[in-house]
């Protein structure tokens, strides 16, 4: 089964990041942003597909997972959307990458969001799946239809003490979970424990649990964020609009966000954007179907 190595280690703003980067130095950059509780493995099948077209491909391991690391111990083991934004800027920073196509999902797709409406001079095209993936934490204690809220249990599990001595007793357990329940049509398991157990090694981060546990309080506000973020956080509580040209998705099967009307997101998106759903797809959309993902990148490269 195809690993995403060598590895590259970059100081990138509070963070050491490990990369997987392929392709060009010279073709048209992208980088793609892994979910939770995934990781780069999530494009192990569609960094082949940019490369053949000449792209330069950057897929870090996010704050938390894998072999990124902290530089200091004294930074919060934050997991807010800021937090995630500034790392990818930061990233690119370091990789001295002025503009670059910005793919993902999930907590990646956050954080390709977040540069996407604060930095558009950094991103030649979004590709989002779930669409306008900044938080509206201010709206955030609004319930939910509850066909919707039971999905979201998770997250209110993580919000306990106990929630939390869950996922540190059985991180693989509990993230195993989430696989089967967001892509139920997903066979993973046809390849026994190797696929996921190909992922799950990132979860051995001795920072995984808290950047995990305090992502999913601080959306909720119920956890202060790191004040090196606030900020970008004020800047995002205004629902800032997304100018760039971006192909956003939603899954069919998707078992945490059910697929959004195309309508739904129109007003955060005042560039030209097209938005579309795919069948048969749950949560994992790269690793369920790279070669619509990896179209869909060159779609925007082409553009840019």
């Amino acid at each position: 089964m195809k690993r995403l190595e060598p590895l590259r280690h970059i100081e990138a703003g509070v963070l050491n990041m490990a990369c997987h980067e392929a392709g060009p130095a010279g073709g048209p950059p992208v980088l793609l942003m892994h979910g939770f509780p995934y990781d780069v493995h999530a494009y192990a099948e569609v960094v082949p597909l940019l490369v053949a077209q000449g792209c330069r491909v950057v897929v870090p391991y996010l704050r938390g997972f894998g072999p990124t690391r902290f530089l200091s111990p004294a930074t919060p083991r934050s997991g807010e959307q800021a937090a995630l934004g500034a790392d990818l800027l930061a990233l690119m920073d370091a990789l001295a990458i002025p503009r670059a196509v910005l793919a993902g999902y999930d907590w990646g797709g956050r954080a390709a969001c977040v540069v996407a409406a604060l930095w558009p001079e950094r991103c030649a095209g979004l590709l989002s799946f779930n669409s306008y993936n900044i938080q509206d934490i201010a709206r955030a204690m609004e319930p939910d239809r509850p066909e919707d809220e039971h999905r979201l249990w998770y997250q209110y599990y993580f919000h306990s003490e106990r929630g939390r001595a869950g996922l540190a007793r059985d991180r693989r357990a509990v993230c195993r979970l989430l696989w089967q329940l967001w892509s139920p049509t997903w066979r993973f398991e046809d390849a026994g424990d190797a696929t996921f157990l190909r992922s799950a090694v990132a979860f051995d981060n001795p920072d995984f649990v808290d950047v995990v546990i305090h992502s999913y309080r601080h959306r909720f506000g119920l956890v202060a964020g790191d004040p090196a973020c606030a900020d970008i956080e004020r800047q995002l509580a205004r629902q800032p609009p997304i100018t760039v040209p971006a192909i956003t998705f939603d899954g069919a099967d998707d078992g945490v966000r059910p697929p959004a009307a195309a309508a739904q997101h129109a007003r955060h998106f005042t560039g030209p954007r097209s938005h579309r759903l795919v069948p048969g797809v749950g949560h994992n959309m790269p690793q369920e179907v790279p070669q619509v993902f990896a179209d869909a990148v060159m779609e925007l490269v082409r553009g840019a």
